[in-house]
């Protein structure tokens, strides 16, 4: 990244970035303080497919992190907005067939849920409920005509016991056996990046994106333009970072060494 680019506004990923499980980053706090006092603009996006925003904001409170609800942009969210879009001229709801956790399951209420001949199948982490009949239901849907709709395709995540499979694996396989691509809405797709700098109102060269995903997080930031800096916390594996296509614009410690970064590029 040159050297003379100014970076007004971040884009922040969550997990693995300011928190793994219940236990926040050592020197994350501190380090958006000091972003705060600087002036620098930030949004909060995340992939978390297991939280409204309003619970994303209520567990970043219990950490110690002072966010505000309109800061914080989710798969959840922007699936929510897709849908709302596919309303038919009559104000009709698409149909949904919904494999997310009962945490999330209320964001939906608006759309009339119909397990056998949905218009969408809404793919989220339902963590362990996945089984042979529920992907066999699925691909019967999916080859009657639903549109397979992922809130993201993460291969995998950090927990407190090591890395664990995301649900990318099972967005493959049905994509596998019918042949037809997922709509993606999450990190990495061009959209939802834009969502965040829509909000603050900058271009895409002011701002910069971090994250422990160097595919969904760094790739797909720099895909539409953002400087895409990589830290050595979540799920940052060395050796998965040197086989990938994609090259950080800054590879850091941890967020705790941003504003000492951004200000030695300033």
């Amino acid at each position: 990244m040159p050297k003379n680019r100014e970076i007004r506004g971040l884009l922040i990923d969550l997990d693995g970035v300011l928190y793994v499980g219940d236990r926040a980053i050592e020197g994350a706090r501190e380090a958006l303080e000091v972003l705060e006092e600087r002036g620098i603009e930030r949004r909060f996006v995340t992939n978390t497919t297991t939280r409204t925003a309003a619970e994303v904001v209520e567990k970043l409170g219990r950490l110690g992190f002072e966010v505000a609800p309109d800061e914080v942009f989710s798969a959840v969210s922007a699936t929510l907005q897709f849908l709302r879009a596919r309303e038919r001229e009559d104000g009709t709801k698409p149909k949904v067939h919904l494999l997310v956790r009962d945490s999330v399951r209320g964001e939906f209420a608006e759309f009339p849920e119909d397990d056998e001949s949905p218009d969408h199948v809404v793919v989220g982490d339902i963590g362990a409920a996945w089984s042979y009949p529920l992907m066999n239901r699925a691909f019967r849907q999916l080859n009657e005509g639903a549109e397979l709709v992922a809130m993201h395709k993460n291969k995998f995540f950090e927990t407190e016991e090591g890395l664990s499979l995301d649900i990318g694996a099972f967005v493959a396989g049905l994509e596998f056996v019918t042949g037809h691509e997922a709509r993606i809405i999450g990190k990495p797709t061009p959209e939802f990046f834009e969502l965040g700098l829509s909000s603050m109102g900058m271009e895409a060269g002011e701002v910069a994106m971090i994250g422990d995903d160097i595919d969904s997080d760094v790739g797909g930031a720099q895909g539409v333009g953002l400087a895409g800096i990589l830290v050595k916390t979540g799920k940052y594996r060395e050796e998965y970072a040197k086989t990938s296509e994609v090259e950080p614009d800054a590879v850091i410690n941890s967020i705790a060494d941003l504003p000492g970064w951004l200000e030695r590029m300033t």
